[in-house]
């Protein structure tokens, strides 16, 4: 018995749902570091004949906050919002995303540095292009049209909400469709912890938890879901 429910956890954790910890700030003012997830993937996988009609399989839309493995090392596993579905022409306008000649109202987003940065806040403009890795690089090379990214076919435009502290398709590219894990659906504990910590569950952090699980431990974001606009 005990035997058939560990291969119905694995089977569970590995297919339908899977946990996962928020390591960085990239996208505070939606998901803080230290935020523990459970990331639905059955949402965008690929429907069958049979299941397409019992399953809520959708296509990635823009604004949904997505998990997906980092292009540049599919290892990592980050998370982020899509701002850019295929066919969108993006760009950046002090700090303002313009999306198809609208601009976005993003509630979500928040701004950390009062310094200006032209390629950052007025994308794609003033491209640091010796500083971008080749993907960054080729987007910037084969996907802009008249001062704006166009997104590929099966290609997907990401950005974090935090906005000025961010790492995303700015720098390196598109998120490619493949690469898609699923999308954060709630918020099972959330701890104050360095991203040191949660990116290696070191002694130091063996340690903590066992001197301040009670102090540290964020207790007015558990189980709060994660919510996309409308």
């Amino acid at each position: 018995e005990w035997a058939v429910n560990f291969i119905i956890l694995i089977f569970a954790t590995s297919t339908v749902a899977q946990p996962f910890v928020i390591p960085t700030a990239s996208m505070e003012g939606t998901l803080m570091t230290g935020d523990h997830l459970i990331v639905d993937k059955l949402a965008y996988a690929p429907p069958g004949p049979l299941t397409k009609n019992l399953l809520p399989y959708e296509d990635v839309k823009r604004g949904d906050v997505i998990v997906f493995r980092y292009p540049l090392d599919i290892s990592q596993t980050w998370v982020k919002r899509v701002v850019g579905v295929p066919g969108d022409h993006i760009r950046l306008e002090n700090r303002q995303v313009i999306r198809n000649g609208q601009q976005l109202t993003e509630p979500y987003v928040q701004h950390v540095f009062p310094n200006y940065n032209a390629y950052r806040d007025d994308f794609p403009s003033s491209p640091p292009v010796s500083l971008l890795p080749q993907s960054g690089r080729d987007m910037l090379a084969h996907n802009m049209q008249a001062g704006e990214i166009v997104v590929p076919p099966g290609r997907y435009f990401a950005m974090g909400d935090n906005r000025d502290n961010s790492d995303d398709s700015r720098y390196w590219g598109f998120v490619p469709r493949e690469n898609i894990i699923g999308k954060p659906v709630i918020v099972f504990w959330s701890y104050d912890a360095p991203t040191e910590d949660l990116t290696g569950y070191t002694i130091h952090h063996a340690v903590d938890l066992a001197g301040h699980f009670f102090t540290r431990t964020r207790w007015q974001r558990t189980l709060k879901l994660v919510r996309n606009p409308t």
